[in-house]
């Protein structure tokens, strides 16, 4: 005979930590009247909850319109560390879908977020970078970043932030540095970015090569650049066992050779050989970048001279399965054999 048991645990799919979702249209406003509670508990439970609503792009747009990004910039200055660390992730999470980051840029979030960058925890301050690394992925938000004053903080927290954080960083600048390099300059990236090259972490070398192929791109940068000595740490790079440091690498030379001291710096350095290497490494950004970067060195009388030798070695990449990297070579070849 079957008995009636009443269990005193709550149901599979109640999780106690966060606030119950109102039923239909009565949603989220519920859970932005639930922001604003004087209690903690009940701030914390909102959070939570909103957490898993903003992977929905609908209920983005919705909370958008509901006026909760006011309400999380004020909890982004809350006391307690898991407001905190909530209300970053949820602005993380509305950062990936594009209603959000437009209404990043509509409502002033990057500013806000800003304040956040000597937070005492950790997980909030790498929640406002992983934003701040999406926003820097489209040129609007790059602006937004560049025009909120936050690449010198961002530069100089290079010298003090964790491994991790440091990576999202230096993939935050090379999106902005596409937009503006000199206030990257100004503050001294140059050498920074220099010790970063190595870095024990793969991912630092690499994204601190990519960043110094952006900031090479004005004539400051290439100057800079050379001034401190980066060419020949950049030539080192060369031989590493990342294929994607070994095409950062190569593209920052690019840059850096276009000067013709740069040029001079990066033969005096002996840069002919290993990106000679490079010519037919299995990865084709690589053998893009080095094929460019060689192309360059042939403007030079002397780089022409040693690379006339190998010209059949670009001759094997005209048919080369990336047409960029054929195309490349094909140059290359006319550069190196032009006569005056």
């Amino acid at each position: 005979m079957a008995h009636v048991r009443i269990s005193a645990k709550l149901p599979p799919d109640i999780d106690p930590t966060k606030a119950p979702i109102a039923f239909g249209e009565r949603a989220l406003p519920k859970l932005n009247e639930e922001l604003q509670s004087p209690e903690l508990l009940t701030r914390q439970r909102a959070l939570m909850a909103l957490c898993d609503l903003v992977h929905d792009p609908e209920n983005v747009y919705q909370a958008i319109k509901l006026g909760f990004l006011d309400n999380l910039k004020y909890l982004l200055l809350d006391q307690d560390s898991t407001v905190r660390e909530k209300t970053t992730e949820v602005l993380y999470i509305m950062a990936t879908h594009n209603v959000g980051r437009d209404g990043f840029l509509e409502n002033g979030i990057i500013p806000a977020l800003s304040q956040l960058l000597n937070d005492p925890v950790d997980i909030c301050r790498r929640n406002m970078h992983r934003a701040f690394e999406i926003m820097a992925e489209l040129p609007a938000g790059a602006v937004g970043i560049v025009e909120s004053n936050l690449i010198s903080s961002l530069v100089l927290k290079l010298k003090t932030e964790l491994d991790e954080i440091q990576e999202l960083i230096l993939d935050t600048l090379s999106g902005c540095l596409c937009v503006e390099a000199f206030e990257a300059l100004a503050t001294g990236a140059v050498p920074i970015l220099k010790e970063k090259l190595t870095h024990p972490s793969v991912a630092i070398r690499s994204k601190a090569a990519r960043a110094l192929l952006g900031i090479s791109v004005p004539l400051e940068g290439k100057n800079i650049v050379w001034d401190e000595e980066v060419i020949p740490v950049l030539i080192s790079l060369l031989e590493d066992s990342d294929p994607e440091v070994r095409a950062n690498a190569a593209g920052a030379l690019m840059y850096a050779t276009i000067t013709t001291q740069g040029k001079y710096a990066a033969l005096s350095a002996d840069a002919i050989p290993p990106l000679l290497k490079l010519v037919d490494d299995e990865t084709s950004k690589v053998r893009l970048n080095a094929i460019k970067t060689l192309t360059m060195l042939s403007e030079a009388p002397e780089g022409r001279k040693t690379l006339l030798n190998h010209v059949d070695l670009f001759q094997g990449q005209l048919n080369d399965s990336s047409e960029a990297v054929s195309r490349a070579a094909k140059i290359a070849i006319k550069v190196i054999e032009w006569k005056p």
